[in-house]
């Protein structure tokens, strides 16, 4: 069968080939959309001690941003929630962790945002709260996060009708 055939060189020449993103991740070899970027982190308030993470993966599968606990520290970021409980993504694990309050920089972007303290065998990653907090989003093909625009709020009037906050739900009767 010439199916079969096909299929058989396909799989050799998918195997001889390098996977499209190699080295870019740890742990995904085909590299679909998975990049790294370099963040800094401290605590928030006064006197800030500023901590660069080089190769954080963006993972916008991971709620939270995860830092290793170390360096957190060493950013004077401290704990303000003890044993969280996580669902690791590799089949269901439980874990706890700690997590803590910081700012976090990324290029043009900051947030303040809660971060995970990693342990020794997590990976760093910059989730998806965070990403938001930049008003960014993942340009997966360029292989960077982009500016979001402008951020959409509700409004009780309109700005071309005045009239609208005197006629509108929230007007005094």
């Amino acid at each position: 069968s010439t199916r079969g055939s096909r299929r058989s060189s396909r799989w050799r020449l998918y195997q001889r080939r390098p996977p499209r993103g190699a080295g870019e991740c740890p742990y995904n070899g085909d590299g679909m959309g998975v990049f790294t970027v370099d963040v800094r982190v401290t605590k928030p308030g006064r006197r800030p001690r500023w901590k660069a993470f080089r190769r954080v993966i963006v993972d916008t599968g991971a709620e939270m941003t995860w830092l290793p606990e170390v360096d957190l520290r060493s950013a004077g970021v401290e704990t303000f929630k003890r044993d969280q409980l996580f669902v690791m993504a590799n089949g269901g694990q439980y874990v706890t962790r700690h997590v803590g309050m910081a700012v976090i920089e990324c290029g043009e972007f900051k947030t303040v945002d809660e971060v995970v303290f990693a342990q020794p065998g997590d990976l760093s990653l910059l989730g998806a709260r965070t990403i938001e907090g930049f008003n960014a989003h993942v340009d997966s093909r360029k292989k960077r996060l982009v500016a979001a625009g402008p951020i959409v709020v509700a409004s009780v009037r309109s700005p071309r009708d005045p009239e609208s906050l005197r006629s509108g739900p929230l007007a005094r009767r």
